[in-house]
């Protein structure tokens, strides 16, 4: 993935993120969830310039992927750029959007990692543990690990390792269409995960939650020009 030319983060900086970061993941709980979700959020966050950052919500019945709401916020963003915390910019922005919705979801799917991740704290997980409630990752392209690629089938998956530890899983979503990588992030385990991920999809290659939490980005976008 492309990312503009930032200057070396200050280490004093990276430590303190670090250590926030390793406290945050003490607190991580990879389960079975508790009941069937009703109600699933989508969520995904753009920079429309470097100081600012636009985040979406939507919201969808399950089983039935129904858009019931669609919400945004746009602010400031302080944080600059560091390889590996994009959670700490982005997760500030997601709650305040998140606070804005008037139907609260069983479960979020985050354009992003769970705990796919070097140090197993990716944006799903970051937003899971500060919310206390149930997220997963949806991500495009992978942050660690190492991975057969899926058969070209829709529907096709292979394991993400990390040292011989499963932090995820490779699903093809479409037919000859490029894998997404599904992990849990809080409140979930991988196997849900990945059942919730394959019954939202239909026919794209994002899971309904993330392609219209990005569709909704996107024209969110024009209404700030």
């Amino acid at each position: 993935m492309y990312r503009p030319y930032h200057p070396p983060a200050d280490p004093i900086v990276v430590r303190e993120l670090t250590r926030q970061q390793e406290e945050l993941r003490t607190r991580v709980r990879l389960e079975p969830l508790a009941a069937e979700p009703t109600l699933i959020a989508g969520c995904d966050s753009s920079f429309p310039t470097p100081d600012t950052i636009l985040s979406v919500f939507v919201v969808l019945s399950f089983p039935k992927l129904e858009l019931l709401e669609k919400v945004y916020h746009h602010d400031v963003v302080d944080l600059p750029y560091v390889p590996g915390f994009l959670a700490f910019r982005e997760a500030p922005n997601l709650l305040r959007t998140y606070e804005k919705l008037q139907h609260k979801p069983d479960l979020i799917m985050v354009d992003g990692h769970g705990i796919a991740h070097p140090r197993r704290m990716g944006i799903a997980s970051h937003l899971g543990v500060l919310l206390d409630m149930p997220t997963l990752g949806i991500a495009k392209q992978r942050l660690t690990g190492r991975y057969d690629e899926p058969a070209e089938t829709a529907g096709s998956h292979t394991p993400l390792l990390d040292k011989g530890e499963l932090i995820g899983e490779v699903l093809r979503t479409k037919d000859r269409v490029q894998p997404v990588f599904v992990s849990p992030g809080h409140r979930c385990d991988q196997v849900s995960a990945m059942r919730l991920a394959w019954a939202c999809t239909k026919g794209y290659k994002l899971p309904e939650p993330t392609r219209l939490a990005d569709k909704w980005t996107q024209e969110f976008k024009k209404e700030l020009k």
